[in-house]
């Protein structure tokens, strides 16, 4: 199994340990991930509200360097994930105005676009073509004890019409990951709400509501932690924290392949738990020896 790993900006920034715990993972998994260093920043969405055809053109140019790699795109952000398909699917349902858009990357880039890359975040690759039954052959820690809330975030699941997951209203893949690394899946009635990073700038409050909410949740559920495929959704749940008034207790919060390493063998000082603001390290308490 060989992907161009598009890695995203916070996996390069803010969120460092979640690229060093996706390589672990990979590397354990036998899975080859091949840097995209050339790939520029999928716009997180804010560049589509300015200038929607810029952003397009953006992703375009991207996708076609992984075309020209032979390879599929592996990306480790939620985010960016949901950007990217739906330039996709805007291009396979406006071919005219993918051809317009495409005039304009060769003439700007000397780039086009094929429509021949597909775009995965690695739970699906996980679900979709590892398996979580080779996955769980793999564990060499199983996290039992370990309460887990799957929180997917918004990009993964809305619209409808753009989500990879098969059943958006009741997805399936990250419950199966941790069931299949021993954990036990929480499940809380606010687990699919909005988590409020994309209003934190202009309306903090609000957004900080939102994340309570997420967090007061999974907390009164029992969750010992949180686990998510988007590191947005990580900054906005983990960061802030210490700024939410209502929060009923702290929960650390997990990126998708930290646990899967964890599980894999990998040490909480290899995976930087202690890089959170709330500090994962101490969920291995609840983890059986």
């Amino acid at each position: 199994m060989k992907y161009a790993l598009f890695t995203g900006c916070v996996a390069k920034g803010a969120g460092r340990e979640l690229l060093t715990a996706t390589m672990i993972v990979a590397d354990k998994l036998g899975i080859e991930l091949i840097d995209m260093k050339d790939a520029s920043c999928c716009g997180a969405g804010v560049v589509h509200e300015d200038n929607p055809r810029l952003a397009d053109a953006i992703n375009m140019r991207t996708f076609s360097l992984a075309e020209e790699q032979g390879l599929d795109i592996i990306t480790i952000c939620g985010t960016c994930q949901g950007v990217m398909r739906r330039v996709q699917i805007r291009c396979e349902q406006k071919p005219d105005y993918m051809k317009e858009v495409n005039a304009e990357l060769k003439k700007d880039t000397g780039r086009e676009y094929q429509g021949k890359v597909k775009v995965k975040h690695l739970y699906e690759v996980i679900a979709e073509e590892y398996g979580f039954d080779k996955l769980a052959e793999k564990v060499t820690k199983k996290l039992t004890g370990l309460k887990v809330g799957p929180y997917y975030g918004c990009y993964a699941l809305r619209p409808h019409e753009s989500s990879d997951v098969s059943v958006p209203d009741r997805p399936e893949m990250l419950e199966k990951a941790i069931e299949a690394v021993g954990a036990t899946v929480v499940k809380w009635e606010s687990m699919q709400k909005c988590c409020g990073f994309p209003i934190l700038m202009p309306n903090k409050t609000n957004s900080l509501a939102l994340a309570g909410n997420v967090l007061n949740g999974a907390v009164e559920e029992g969750a010992d932690c949180l686990v998510t495929p988007c590191p947005l959704c990580h900054l906005n749940l983990d960061s802030y924290q210490p700024e939410i008034d209502s929060l009923k207790a702290e929960i650390p919060v997990l990126h998708y392949p930290q646990m899967l390493a964890l599980a894999l063998g990998a040490s909480p000082s290899q995976l930087n738990l202690d890089s959170h603001i709330v500090q994962a390290a101490k969920i291995m308490e609840s983890v059986k020896a």
